[in-house]
């Protein structure tokens, strides 16, 4: 499975930034697909996540009401629509693939190559 992001870039803190993310490859019938971030000199944490059917997704509480995730099944994609945002939420976001919804980096078994959110004051 190949796992690629589009997106990122710089911007000003209140601003806006779009992530996709684009799965391919031999999928299974029933996975979820998230993003993660890591900042310098921080662990890698879990942003948002949302399962296959859509019906269920989740959010960090520090990017609640901000950040909205959605998918597109026909297409195997994944967006994070970024709004908003902190200076806080700057680091290399990651799109992840894996068997459910799931909260750590182990729980999951494909990731991209990471994109750079960068937020400036």
């Amino acid at each position: 499975v190949q796992v690629i992001e589009s997106g990122g870039g710089l911007v000003q803190a209140g601003g806006s930034l779009r992530l996709s993310c684009a799965a391919s490859g031999r999928t299974s019938s029933t996975y979820t697909m998230g993003w993660f971030r890591q900042a310098p000199g921080r662990e890698r944490e879990i942003v948002a996540a949302i399962t296959r059917s859509g019906a269920t997704t989740y959010y960090q509480d520090s990017v609640k009401g901000r950040f909205t995730i959605s998918s597109d099944n026909a297409k195997n994609t994944v967006t994070l629509q970024m709004n908003n945002l902190k200076t806080e939420d700057t680091a290399v976001y990651y799109c992840v693939v894996g068997p459910a919804l799931a909260y750590y980096t182990k729980q999951y078994t494909y990731w991209g190559q990471g994109t750079q959110v960068t937020v400036s004051s």
